[in-house]
């Protein structure tokens, strides 16, 4: 059975970091771009940051360039963001997801943890 779960969030104050993990079982996902997603409240979600197999390559939404940083360990079935100079609008949930079907959508994904950002 194949699982994603994060873990790591919480409430944090404006300014301050987190770091997320993803651990994965199941089957190895070392080959493909992992990436992150999030659902603000009573928003849709939306896309975050991905990685590539190899952790090479990342990619990043705009509004949160240069504050996340995505890596992994495939060593561990794992992978991170970290989350730096966060803003009351990055309160959301976060998912990570594995398999790239299309940009926004992705073959497996993870139940989620939730980030809240106080002013």
């Amino acid at each position: 059975q194949v699982q994603l779960v994060e873990s790591g969030g919480g409430l944090v104050q404006a300014g301050g970091s987190l770091t997320l993990s993803c651990a994965t079982s199941g089957r190895t996902f070392r080959s493909y771009t992992m990436a992150w997603f999030r659902q603000p409240p009573g928003k849709e979600r939306e896309f975050v940051g991905s990685i590539s197999g190899s952790g090479r390559d990342t990619y990043y939404a705009d509004s949160v360039k240069g504050r996340f940083t995505a890596s992994r360990d495939n060593a561990k079935n794992t992978i991170y963001l970290q989350m730096n100079s966060l803003k009351p609008e990055d309160t959301a949930v976060y998912y990570c997801a594995a398999v790239r079907l299309s940009a926004t959508d992705y073959e497996y994904w993870g139940q989620g943890t939730r980030v809240t950002v106080s002013s």
